[in-house]
């Protein structure tokens, strides 16, 4: 009997959750050995509740796994990743929101995620290996805050150059470039 090796790629996407036209949601459907962290119902702006449904999502799958996460969901990894001890074949994260600093209109303010229990962002070094893709003009986050970020967490750093968030409002759908990193990360 052969057993499969291959590693699932687990989506963990930021607050917005999955939005369609999102390179996350799309390239989900392209790999074959693919899930992603279901939406939360409930509690949706709290750390710890994202953290439990990262944890239950990655309860169900068996073998290796790879996360891949965007944004704000890769707060919830790091977070995630402080307690937990399940064993972790790597990990991408793509333009990381910085949550310790103003965001711009139309996201939580800055007391209400202290209250949600984000801050302070996780700075240890992560338990496996992870490449995180910083944006030059990203108005979530400074590219020298996820620089520090990388830095602290032992991380790889992609400079993406002017992308902003990376996601369908910057322009991007599909992002081919994400199939390229976690085939470096398997």
């Amino acid at each position: 009997m052969t057993v499969d090796t291959t590693p699932t790629i687990l989506m963990v996407p930021g607050l917005r959750d999955h939005v369609a036209e999102h390179w996350q949601t799309l390239l989900e459907r392209k790999l074959p050995k693919a899930a992603s962290v279901p939406p939360l119902e409930h509690d949706k702006l709290g750390c710890a509740a994202r953290v439990a449904a990262l944890d239950a999502a990655l309860a169900k799958i068996e073998g290796p796994v790879i996360l891949v996460a965007h944004s704000a969901g890769v707060m919830i990894t790091v977070h995630w990743a402080q307690w937990c001890r399940r064993q972790i074949h790597g990990a991408l994260f793509a333009a990381p929101a910085d949550l310790e600093t103003p965001l711009p209109a139309g996201y939580p303010a800055m007391d209400a995620l202290a209250i949600n229990g984000w801050h302070p962002l996780p700075r240890q070094a992560l338990p496996f290996p992870s490449i995180v893709c910083a944006s030059r003009n990203d108005p979530l986050a400074s590219f020298e805050r996820v620089s520090a970020m990388a830095d602290d967490w032992g991380s790889r750093l992609v400079d993406l150059g002017d992308v902003g968030h990376l996601n369908p409002a910057s322009g991007f759908g599909d992002w081919p470039m994400a199939q390229l990193l976690i085939d470096e990360l398997v």
